[in-house]
């Protein structure tokens, strides 16, 4: 398949107040992403809180984003779990639902060790002929997948194509990036990475940000695999406080809790995430109203001075 590139949002699950899922904004997010010129969206991720959802909720949400999209941008769909088998059920989940390649995260909790690892990945691909990429995130598994180990699976399960990195490791994914094969996209997990690590050649970012600006990140994405450093760079610093506030606490809280601020879906979670406190709450509220994000707001349009 195509190498996958660009900007791809991890998008927010919205939920009605009973706790349902909210397929209507549900789509009409996923229209709001693909009008602003987002490569590729990653549905049923720790942003959309995914951990939370039955097997139906979780069929439900990526066929009605596999169904908006219709084509126009590869849908990833988050399908890991630290139990192989529930990992090979989400991939038939998601295959029937309509996505084109699976988001595998690394077990968690079980921490196994690189045959591990390759007999997990290889029996998601012999049960499931899809595309896969690895996840990398040893904040949330308690363990981090090296540049060796990456590259070694890639080797042993030829399914694998690619890796979300979020290790924060910037040499690991230079020697990743280095030594890894033509067809394999290194994307970045950390949307406070993505500059560093497409300027030494990764392949794009499964961002958090994109969620609340998808013009605004696709095009400074564009701008850094185009090879404009400079420019990328001013567009960086311009996103970067609205990167670091969407982690002021644990993530989705502060971006689904923005994206309701800007009218998109309603600010409901699912235990144990609870909403946040009072006083980050209005720490976001002025980052939002600095970016021009929240209505009625008068602020300039982010990247207004680089266009």
């Amino acid at each position: 398949m195509k190498k996958i590139t660009g900007a791809i949002t991890a998008i927010v699950t919205p939920f009605q107040k009973n706790g349902d899922i909210d397929v209507s904004a549900l789509k009409n997010f996923v229209q709001f992403q693909i009008e602003n010129g987002i490569n590729g969206i990653v549905p049923c991720g720790s942003t959309g809180e995914a951990a939370t959802m039955t097997n139906d909720e979780y069929a439900l949400v990526v066929k009605t984003v596999a169904q908006e999209v219709a084509g126009e941008v590869p849908v990833i769909a988050g399908a890991g779990s630290n139990n192989t088998q529930k990992a090979i059920e989400f991939s038939h989940l998601a295959k029937k639902a309509g996505a084109d390649v699976l988001l595998h995260v690394t077990p968690f909790y079980n921490k196994p060790t690189l045959n591990g690892l390759i007999a997990h990945y290889k029996a998601i691909a012999e049960a499931v002929n899809m595309p896969i990429l690895l996840y990398n995130v040893p904040g949330r598994t308690g363990l981090n997948v090296t540049d060796e180990m990456t590259l070694t699976i890639a080797k042993k399960v030829p399914q694998v194509i690619g890796v979300k990195e979020a290790s924060g490791d910037i040499i690991q994914m230079m020697n990743i990036i280095k030594n890894a094969p033509s067809y394999f996209s290194v994307l970045s997990g950390d949307d406070a990475l993505t500059f560093p690590l497409l300027s030494l050649g990764g392949d794009g970012i499964i961002s958090v940000v994109s969620n609340e600006v998808p013009e605004e990140f696709s095009k400074f994405v564009s701008t850094a695999l185009s090879g404009d450093f400079a420019k990328a760079r001013k567009m960086h610093y311009q996103l970067l406080d609205l990167m670091n506030i969407n982690f002021i606490e644990t993530n989705p809280q502060p971006v689904k809790t923005a994206l309701a601020m800007m009218g998109k879906m309603q600010e409901v979670f699912r235990l144990p995430l609870v909403p946040m406190s009072d006083s980050n709450k209005q720490l976001l509220k002025e980052v939002l109203e600095q970016y021009g994000l929240m209505p009625n707001s008068t602020s300039q349009q982010l990247f207004q001075s680089y266009k």
